[in-house]
């Protein structure tokens, strides 16, 4: 457990005070054409035309509501208030939501505005949500900020948790320094091989850890809970166990700890199970199980030699549950 506090003002509520949260939202709208929000840089005019994560200026979101499987200081006692934003900047054949991620066809037509993601976010709010939860906002970023600044306006006052697959640029980063109060990237691979094989990009190591450190530089080691247990501030590294290690879990712990900081929160996940194509014979056969009580005994071993936060999280290995 980290340090406990009273429930502390959004660093955002400062910026916006003075102005600053529209000039970051306009900087930020100026990104999307040509577009360069992801490591992609794929350079479409989102405004006309769909770039690799099939999503256009506006936001598109999945669902949102409060969420309670979440970690333990993420989810608290009343849910974290969670919006899924719809599609994504990676194509990873493993992927558990696919059906929100991958799927651009379900999505169209369902694009919509900044007001009603503001509305959202003040509806979770007043549901007694613990914070508003940004599930992969990477390729929506300018719409979440706009949206941001509504939301403000009317009210809101929790902390922003932006939960992020790390396939970040440091230059959307900077722009959202003291308006992210949590940051939560999932760090998928440590080799760019794997990331190319598995994910379709190929620089993940090298982009993410671009980002794990711009995150580092703006929140470092804090890590500050409300009364409840709910975590106002810090960053909370996740990193799920794959078959046959194709995630580098021992490489990421030690580029963790000798980069940015031992004392980084981890949460160690057992809960990999084939799905999207991994779940299909032949053509992911490596992917095609989950995750033996070795290879997650391995992750546990690494884990005590590299890291030193007293706010890690270990999920329990649930093996053949999965299958």
């Amino acid at each position: 457990m980290g340090a406990l506090a009273a429930a502390r003002p959004p660093s955002y509520l400062a910026l916006a005070a003075r102005g600053e949260l529209r000039r970051r939202a306009a900087a930020c709208a100026e990104l999307l054409a040509p577009c360069r929000l992801c490591p992609r840089r794929c350079g479409v005019d989102r405004h006309v035309s769909l770039g690799t994560c099939a999503t256009p200026a506006a936001p598109v979101v999945a669902s949102w509501g409060p969420h309670h499987g979440e970690e333990p200081p993420i989810s608290g006692s009343r849910g974290s208030g969670t919006i899924f934003l719809a599609n994504c900047n990676l194509r990873c054949v493993f992927c558990q939501n696919s059906d929100i991620s991958q799927r651009p066809r379900d999505f169209v037509g369902r694009a919509t505005t900044p007001d009603t993601l503001a509305a959202a976010m003040l509806e979770l709010q007043a549901e007694g949500c613990h914070n508003i939860n940004w599930v992969s906002p990477t390729h929506q970023v300018p719409a979440l900020l706009a949206a941001l600044e509504l939301a403000v306006a009317a009210g809101l006052s929790i902390p922003i948790v932006y939960n992020t697959n790390a396939y970040d640029s440091p230059e959307v980063l900077a722009l959202l320094d003291g308006v992210v109060d949590v940051y939560m990237p999932d760090l998928k691979y440590a080799d760019a091989a794997v990331g190319a094989r598995l994910s379709r990009v190929p620089d993940y190591p090298e982009a993410a850890r671009r980002a794990l450190v711009e995150m580092y530089r703006q929140i470092g080691d804090d890590w500050i809970e409300d009364a409840c247990g709910a975590v106002q501030r810090g960053i909370l590294v996740r990193l799920l166990v794959l078959p046959h290690d194709l995630a580098g879990v021992e490489t990421t712990l030690a580029w963790l700890a000798e980069n940015l900081s031992p004392r980084v929160a981890v949460s160690l996940m057992s809960q990999y199970r084939p799905a999207h194509w991994a779940a299909r014979p032949g053509r992911y056969p490596e992917l095609r199980r989950p995750i033996t009580p070795s290879e997650y005994q391995a992750a546990l071993a690494a884990l005590a030699r590299h890291n030193r936060s007293p706010n890690t999280f270990v999920q329990p290995y649930l093996g053949r549950l999965f299958l």
